[in-house]
């Protein structure tokens, strides 16, 4: 599988839409993924964001649910 079998092409959300996506689903239905570094995701996230830097994916692709919508900031 390659990065692009992950994600579902999407127009850009505002945040407001994000937050109305957030608020209708559980976390299990969906993949919130923060691609900042480690000491930004510390200093605060989104609740059941999964850290995975932005360098990283190619290799954790794994880690992510290609079934569920992926969120990623």
């Amino acid at each position: 599988m390659g990065v692009l079998d992950y994600f579902k092409a999407v127009s850009t959300w505002s945040a407001e839409k994000i937050r109305e996506f957030l608020n209708q689903k559980s976390q299990e239905e969906y993949n919130l993924v923060d691609v900042r570094q480690p000491k930004e995701y510390e200093q605060g996230h989104l609740p059941g964001a999964q850290l995975i830097p932005v360098g990283e994916l190619p290799n954790r692709l794994a880690e992510l649910d290609p079934n569920k919508p992926t969120i990623v900031y």
